[in-house]
């Protein structure tokens, strides 16, 4: 399984697709627990379907992993925003 820093899909880091998505939905009109949870829930599901596009997902374990991996992916997206979004409210 590929280490999270090192996914890209045509050189763009997917932490950073996930991060903008979460922005962009911000600018709709979403905030609070519902961006968390969008980060979260875009972070599976392209975490996924990155997996997939390396090697086709087949076994449970398989299927595991790549969710496992998209859950990694949210997590770490929500963290830099939460991270990102508290250091411009102090600054």
């Amino acid at each position: 399984m590929e280490i999270i820093s090192e996914a890209m899909i045509n050189g763009i880091p997917l932490v950073l697709v996930v991060l903008g998505l979460v922005e962009w939905s911000k600018r709709l009109g979403l905030s609070g627990k519902a961006l968390q949870l969008l980060s979260m829930l875009v972070g599976i599901v392209l975490g996924v379907l990155y997996q997939y596009s390396v090697f086709p997902l087949v076994t449970f374990a398989e299927w595991f992993g790549a969710v496992v991996y998209g859950l990694a992916l949210g997590l770490i997206a929500s963290g830099v925003y939460d991270a990102v979004r508290s250091a411009v409210t102090r600054g």
